[in-house]
């Protein structure tokens, strides 16, 4: 039996959230909301600032995620993070901070997840 869309994403995420633990990130928020806005995860590292989008997909999948990262997805992506920047959430967190737009890719396979991680994937652009 196939999970549903949304149970998929949020089992997805939550194999997200624990890997970027395993890697010295401290998750400070999942699901993060600003309008229309949203980021998957917001974490924490010694680097900066990780603002990620998470996609997961069923085993077999023949796509990159990356491929599903529009430019329209990478201008939300950056406006939510600015939106982010300027709220009241980001008290508690260091002033100066590198900030960085993330994508993880989670193939599901049974209850086996094959996470990939692009730091760096989206370079947001102002014009």
């Amino acid at each position: 039996m196939r999970p549903r869309k949304q149970d998929l994403g949020r089992l997805g995420e939550e194999a997200a959230a624990n890997y970027l633990a395993g890697l010295g990130h401290r998750v400070v928020f999942r699901n993060w909301r600003s309008g229309h806005s949203e980021v998957d995860i917001i974490s924490l590292a010694e680097d900066g600032l990780h603002f990620i989008e998470v996609k997961t997909r069923l085993a077999p999948a023949s796509l990159t995620p990356l491929t599903n990262i529009t430019a329209a997805k990478a201008r939300r992506m950056t406006t939510a993070a600015n939106a982010f920047l300027h709220s009241e959430d980001r008290a508690g967190l260091p002033a100066e901070l590198e900030v960085f737009l993330d994508v993880m890719s989670v193939l599901a396979d049974g209850s086996e997840f094959e996470i990939e991680y692009y730091p760096q994937a989206i370079v947001p652009l102002y014009l």
